[in-house]
């Protein structure tokens, strides 16, 4: 229980903001096949597979849900006073697993170096919306009760499904998706009215969970095929997805409410990148440990 509690922990925390996608921490301690699994065994499994993989993700997401409240209430406040130092973090987490990865799979990966195509493509998908980050689709949206039109609806419903998608694959957080539509304060805002239990933003989280729910079932099977059919091509995509993520990190100080600059050599701290390297290997040898446990 409490190994899956501190992954969905973990998760909750890379999706809370921009940066990392919750589906790269999954992968980065190695339950991401299983977590993919146990999502399309809600939809496609039998009795047994459906009420097994109901209690995996009930264990990550009493983990997830306290960990997101954590951030949304909290610890959003930290990363923008540390930034430079949390995405220092974040980018020691990626470097230093990728070795881990790589040896996981050197079975699916052996004599399949072509599959660096796949790396590249995965990289710039990354980059080139890192890139357009800044440039909004929306502005200005107020979520309250009777303040947003059906478009904006209608918007919120394919902004969830697109953002849900990015948090379950490895790569960019759903929260720089929502940074691109211009709903990542907004619906953060929403959130936190909603934890302080002002309900003014209840229709507008509802539309924008339900897109989430939709996203998340259509995606997760196309995963779930891949991973089965083509491994070693969609390994080597996670990894350029991955690789992408550090660029999205390195200009996440520019997506805070108050702006700062991209992270330079200057900003740069290797105490936090030696310590997300320290934590990563921590968390493998903790996954080798309690493997025998987590069924």
């Amino acid at each position: 229980m409490l190994i899956n509690f501190v992954r969905g922990f973990c998760m909750a925390l890379a999706d809370s903001v921009p940066g990392v996608s919750g589906g790269t921490i999954a992968f980065l301690l190695g339950f991401y096949d299983k977590f993919i699994g146990s999502l399309d065994a809600l939809v496609s499994g039998n009795k047994q597979e459906k009420i097994k993989a109901i209690k995996f993700l009930i264990k990550i997401g009493i983990g997830w849900i306290f960990g997101f409240c954590m951030a949304i209430l909290f610890i959003t406040a930290v990363f923008e006073s540390n930034i430079y130092e949390i995405s220092s973090l974040f980018i020691g987490f990626i470097i230093f697993a990728l070795p881990i990865i790589i040896l996981e799979e050197k079975e699916c990966l052996k004599n399949k170096f072509w599959g660096i195509i796949f790396v590249f493509a995965g990289a710039a998908v990354v980059v080139a919306i890192s890139y357009f980050s800044g440039e909004t689709l929306a502005e200005g949206i107020n979520l309250a009760m009777g303040e947003f039109s059906v478009g904006t609806g209608i918007f919120l419903f394919f902004a969830g499904a697109i953002a849900i998608s990015a948090m379950v694959l490895p790569g960019i957080s759903g929260s720089t998706i929502l940074m691109i539509f211009g709903l990542y304060i907004p619906i953060t805002n929403a959130i936190k009215e909603f934890l302080h239990l002002n309900f003014v933003y209840v229709p507008a989280l509802f539309i924008f969970g339900i897109g989430v729910i939709v996203g998340a079932l259509s995606v997760v099977k196309m995963i779930k095929k891949a991973l089965v059919k083509f491994r070693a091509q969609t390994v080597y995509l996670i990894i350029g997805l991955m690789v992408g993520s550090v660029y999205s990190i390195i200009l996440g100080p520019k997506s805070l409410d108050v702006p700062k600059e991209a992270m330079s050599f200057d900003t740069f701290s290797i105490i936090f990148f030696i310590i997300g390297g320290i934590v990563i290997w921590g968390l493998q040898f903790m996954k080798m440990k309690l493997n025998k446990s987590d069924e």
